[in-house]
């Protein structure tokens, strides 16, 4: 007991630390940017296997983010350095709108008046039983009742009705993607 207590509340020296420090940073960015390539249907509209594949890599990392190093202060390193690079890169991407787009993504156009836009779909991994799922949950019966299907950028698919009213705002907000 009194082993386990000194090994778990012992703190690595500054050397392990900041090696710790170093390898979550590093990991920290590659899988941001391996999620990115995964696609934004991945990440807002997970399935079983996306999951899985979520929790094999948490589990891949977990022993490069602290080594060998199984102490308390060690952990800490670890969790406050990917918290610390979340934020950083968060106002990073404020601060700079076009590599927010390029990393975060814009919406892009699924229907149009009834017209799948197969090419977008298939660019975004999105497949017809989907787009169909996505009807259902809006209550809308067929494609052709649809005004606009647009994949968001936190993977959800908004549809608007042919039968809804639109309203027009004054000021652009975004861009949303047709092709």
């Amino acid at each position: 007991m009194d082993q386990w207590l000194t090994d778990t509340f012992s703190a690595p020296d500054a050397t392990t630390m900041l090696g710790i420090a170093a390898k979550s940073t590093v990991i920290y960015l590659v899988v941001v940017f391996a999620m990115r390539l995964v696609g934004t249907r991945q990440l807002g509209q997970m399935t079983t296997y996306d999951f899985v594949l979520i929790v094999v890599v948490a589990n891949a990392v977990q022993n490069a983010l602290v080594g060998g190093d199984s102490t308390l202060a060690g952990g800490l390193v670890s969790a406050l350095t990917l918290l610390l690079l979340n934020r950083l890169f968060t106002a990073f991407l404020s601060a700079f709108p076009w590599l927010e787009q390029r990393m975060v993504g814009e919406p892009v156009v699924l229907v149009s008046d009834g017209q799948p836009r197969l090419e977008s779909m298939k660019r975004e991994g999105v497949t017809p039983e989907e787009l169909l799922a996505a009807l259902r949950e809006h209550a809308v019966g067929s494609l052709e009742d649809v005004r606009l299907a647009v994949l968001e950028v936190d993977g959800e698919i908004s549809v608007v009705p042919k039968d809804s009213t639109v309203h027009r705002t004054r000021h652009r907000i975004g861009r949303v993607r047709t092709s």
